[in-house]
């Protein structure tokens, strides 16, 4: 039940780090939640991460499920004629603002696929490559990138 209610619309947010940051933190609080586990017991998110998986089995993190959804439903609407596809597609005349520039909805699937937004659109029209390149792409590690060996 959490879960369908913290996926709602999420393939419309634009993921920050902050963003990523926090999604991360309410799903430890939750999977602490599930065993009674304070954080005044110091056991580790990997020990708790642990005990979840020997529970209730192998499952998808939330911001993988976040980005996978995201890069569907970018697929889905890419390939097809209606509305959505304008609405994605369109831009707006004029300059961005001054300053240090606000990540948009496209950055983040610049990010993930590591293509640019125009072959992007391209790759979307072999739905079976698109699929191993969302499977590819949506996957997160389990440890912040400042952390990482």
């Amino acid at each position: 039940l959490v879960t369908s209610i913290f996926l709602y619309t999420c393939e419309s947010w634009t993921l920050t780090a902050e963003l990523q940051r926090r999604i991360q933190a309410m799903e430890m609080r939750c999977y602490r939640k599930i065993p009674h586990i304070s954080y005044k017991d110091q056991v580790t998110n990997e020990e708790v991460r642990a005990k979840i998986q020997e529970a209730i089995g192998p499952h998808e993190d939330l911001l993988t499920i976040v980005k996978r959804r995201k890069l569907q439903w970018y697929g889905h609407v890419s390939r097809s004629s209606g509305v959505a596809k304008t609405i994605l597609q369109g831009t707006v005349k004029g300059g961005r603002r001054q300053g240090g520039q606000m990540k948009r909805w496209e950055d983040n699937i610049r990010e993930w696929t590591g293509l640019e937004f125009g072959k992007s659109q391209r790759a979307v029209e072999n739905g079976e490559k698109w699929r191993k390149l969302v499977a590819k792409s949506s996957v997160v590690s389990q440890r912040p990138s400042w952390l990482r060996d």
